[in-house]
């Protein structure tokens, strides 16, 4: 959707989506545009709840079968497990998605993990498909005026047709473009603490193999998971910019990520927004 920051503002009922990197500053966004007035959507928490819930409980089943104790409580009814996510906490879904290597480090096999990234990308096409569901139940049931969707790091792979036509046509998008120092905070942190990320099928069988081919290794079972993690992600950062960019480009708009931490209130949201519909 594309609009002058006059229009925006005139709107009866505004609509935005977020995009970027993970980290670079959604979610603060989102918390700068009041609850009561706007309807906050995350695509990560729909994920979760909706189309992975299933699949990760079977998994958490599978881990607690493996434990006498627990086998017996669980085959005898005694006990039940259920998920607890929550938009602030999405730890369960970055456990389902795992790390590929080694099983002796709490690594998956390639084909296991490769299962695991297409039921997380089929999730993902089906939560973006989601939100003019939402937005339409958010204003006629529940009677919020704006709408907000918080989408993924990982939605920059998804096409036109599988979300971006459908998403330009009801929401604002806004891209949040990290600048050098913010791309290096993020890297630097991803070293830090490694986590599980969704990749796109070609960029992981390329990386994979050069990975392997660097390291000397014979096959994708001797990868140390981590070490992987913070090998890749890097590249995963520039293979993604040009795809936001091209997005950008075409749907939305940008904003200068840095920015946001500038942020106080929904007025100073609301300007930032205007002033990147008038660039």
């Amino acid at each position: 959707m594309k609009l002058s920051a006059k229009q925006f503002l005139q709107s009866k009922h505004r609509a935005v989506t977020l995009l970027g990197m993970s980290g670079v500053g959604k979610t603060t966004a989102a918390c700068k545009l009041p609850t009561k007035s706007w309807y906050h959507y995350s695509g990560d928490y729909r994920i979760g709840t909706k189309y992975l819930d299933e699949h990760i409980l079977d998994e958490v089943k599978r881990q607690a079968m493996a434990v006498p104790y627990l086998k017996e409580l669980l085959l005898s009814d005694s006990i039940y497990i259920r998920n607890n996510i929550t938009i602030d906490h999405l730890q369960p879904i970055s456990c389902f998605l795992g790390k590929i290597g080694n099983p002796k480090m709490g690594g998956l096999s390639v084909a296991e993990f490769k299962r695991r990234q297409a039921l997380f990308r089929l999730a993902e096409v089906n939560a973006m498909n989601d939100v003019a569901e939402f937005m339409h139940k958010s204003r006629n049931i529940y009677g919020y005026p704006h709408f907000l969707n918080d989408a993924g790091g990982s939605i920059c792979g998804l096409s036109d047709q599988e979300c971006w036509n459908a998403l330009s046509a009801s929401t604002v998008i806004f891209y949040l473009h990290a600048s050098d120092e913010m791309e290096n905070m993020l890297l630097k942190r991803a070293r830090a603490n490694a986590k599980p990320l969704f990749y796109e099928s070609d960029f992981l069988d390329e990386h994979l193999q050069n990975y392997i081919e660097e390291k000397g290794l014979n096959n994708a079972d001797e990868i140390t998971p981590d070490e992987f993690l913070q090998w890749v992600f890097p590249a995963l950062v520039n293979y993604r910019k040009p795809q936001y960019e091209a997005i950008a480009d075409k749907f939305g708009y940008v904003i200068e990520a840095q920015k946001i931490s500038e942020l106080r209130d929904e007025k100073d949201m609301l300007d930032l927004i205007c002033d990147s519909l008038e660039a």
